[in-house]
């Protein structure tokens, strides 16, 4: 028996109160007793300009214990403290409900912070360990299938095996070698390893049939004749010193990206729906230049975001016209029977972002407009101002009256445009301050980079979220390019701009993609356009991406 008992009184887990608990409830015993001892003073301070005589900290918890059997009697819960010191009940218990909302709402604020801070480090570790994996299972089976290929009983002297390796460390990112029977995905010629036999790889243009280059080995006679049979070297993306137009899965765009981001010489324009693009470039181009991002749905891990108001240039009536094409594009129906709608709904934004941008407005001002708001406020606007274009009040007001039904479709498209300002972030990246407003305009000049970071959404004419945004800054920049070359003496620019436009018809469709493909290299405008498919190029753009001729 007594053994027993024993036992029973040393286990100490079969009852009894946690700890925890008890933490927790002396932890509010004693954040109640100073609420109410702060409620107490302040009450005091704002009805007689002092604290009370009394009101000690020490004194609190008789007085709670007070308050509790009688709310109203201040006096009573404070005996020590003149009565004419203290305030009336209903100033004390605003102020201490008020003081419990504050604390409520911190409490709030610092949970979400703490729990999206520990989501976005999950959600990178867990990116990145399934890109090791993929890195992985792609080398071994590229290995398996190399030593699949290889003539039976054929010894391997050194040489052989310093191919191999070569092989392996010239390539981080190899693809798997196509089976047979499956459509292969088209990739530009890459150049082999020194060392190496030849291989045939082919460079896609839409609209065109692939050609196929045969690069011989170093040292070797060019003449054809019977090769053995050489393991598949997986093709590397050059940096785009020419556009290109590459097909590929998400694996395949992001490493040619990443590559053509740090083979670049000069300013950067990188579009994609991949944050880790800019998270394995972005210290490389620290070295050469600003690096500025453009994130409104806050997919990087960064506090440092690009603000840019859309109304900011379109003083001038040209790039308002331009700017309005760029914000409808994603949202711009195909159908023929539509396109007098799109164009009054282009006329329409065309004025009021001109009409806001010479008033000073900010950019929320145009989506009020849009919304059907002040819809003659414009129309005054740009009859009076003086920095006004000549013609657009008239244009404006014919579209506001000319066709009813017609202008409720267009506002309509308008605000669907705009879906996305509903989110504070969004909205806040559209609140520019004059720091980012420089930093924009000068990062081409300074070898800088701008990486426009962006939800992936295949159907955007229903909702198209933050890509009208995207879009039109894009669009901008490489407008702002097409600008500098024009000033240059040799029409050009020189370091070139490099455009990486990564899963651009799912991001940013530029509605100018398939003139910037062909004449952007002219002007110094490098760019690699990297597309899931040609039916995705062709469901945007109607008309080939064709690359123009290298130069």
């Amino acid at each position: 028996m007594a053994g027993s008992g024993g036992a029973r009184s040393g286990d100490g887990r079969g009852g009894g109160i946690p700890d925890g608990l008890l933490v927790g409830l002396l932890a509010f015993l004693l954040g109640l007793t100073l609420l109410i001892w702060a409620a107490t003073g302040l009450a005091g301070i704002l009805a007689h300009g002092a604290w009370p005589d009394g009101v000690t900290l020490t004194e609190t918890p008789l007085a709670l214990r007070r308050l509790m059997t009688a709310p109203h009697d201040l006096p009573a819960a404070w005996p020590n403290t003149p009565p004419d010191a203290l305030s009336g009940y209903g100033l004390f218990w605003g102020l201490l409900i008020g003081e419990l909302m504050v604390l409520v709402v911190l409490v709030v604020f610092v949970m979400g912070v703490v729990t999206r801070w520990r989501a976005v480090r999950a959600r990178q570790r867990a990116a990145r360990t399934e890109q090791l994996e993929q890195q992985e299972r792609l080398r071994r089976e590229e290995r398996q299938q190399r030593r699949e290929q290889q003539p039976n009983g054929t010894a391997r002297g050194r040489r052989g095996k310093r191919e191999e390796y070569a092989h392996e460390t010239a390539l981080p990112d190899p693809e798997p070698a196509p089976k047979p029977g499956h459509p292969t995905t088209p990739m530009p010629a890459a150049t082999p390893v020194p060392g190496t036999e030849p291989t045939q790889t082919t460079t896609p243009v839409p609209g065109t049939e692939p050609t196929q280059t045969t690069i011989p080995r170093p040292g070797t006679d060019p003449t054809p004749g019977p090769a053995p049979a050489a393991a598949p070297v997986p093709p590397v993306v050059p940096s785009p010193r020419t556009p290109l137009v590459v097909y590929g899965p998400a694996a395949t765009r992001r490493s040619a990206a990443v590559q053509a981001i740090r083979e670049a010489e000069g300013p950067v324009l990188v579009v994609t729906s991949d944050p880790s693009v800019w998270a394995e470039t972005k210290d490389a181009r620290a070295k050469l230049g600003p690096v500025l991002v453009y994130d409104p749905g806050h997919f990087c891990d960064t506090p440092a975001r690009l603000h840019w108001a859309p109304t900011s240039g379109c003083e001038q009536p040209d790039r308002a016209a331009a700017r309005a094409t760029a914000l409808l594009a994603p949202v711009r129906p195909q159908a023929r029977i539509d396109a007098a709608t799109a164009d009054t709904a282009e006329t329409l934004l065309r004025c009021w972002l001109h009409a806001a941008a010479i008033d000073g407005r900010p950019f929320r001002q145009v989506h009020r407009w849009a919304l059907g708001g002040s819809a003659h406020e414009p129309v005054r606007l740009l009859r009076t101002h003086p920095k006004a274009a000549p013609g657009l009040a008239g244009l404006l007001e014919s579209a506001l009256t000319g066709h009813p039904e017609r202008r409720e479709m267009a506002q309509e498209l308008t605000v669907r445009a705009f879906g996305a300002l509903s989110s504070v972030h969004v909205r806040d990246a559209c609140t520019p301050n004059r720091a980012d407003a420089l930093a924009l305009d000068s990062f081409a000049n300074e070898g800088g980079s701008l990486y426009v970071v962006g939800e992936p959404i295949e159907t955007p004419r229903s909702g198209p979220g933050a890509m009208p945004l995207l879009t039109a800054l894009a669009s901008d920049v490489v407008e702002h390019g097409r600008r500098m070359a024009a000033r240059s003496s040799d029409g050009r620019l020189d370091p070139p701009m490099t455009l990486v436009l990564d899963d651009i018809a799912a991001v940013a469709p530029l509605p100018r993609l398939p003139e910037l493909l062909a004449t952007g290299q002219a002007e110094g405008l490098s760019t690699l356009a990297l597309l899931r498919s040609p039916e995705q190029a062709r469901s945007h753009w109607p008309q080939q991406l064709t690359t123009s001729t290298p130069l």
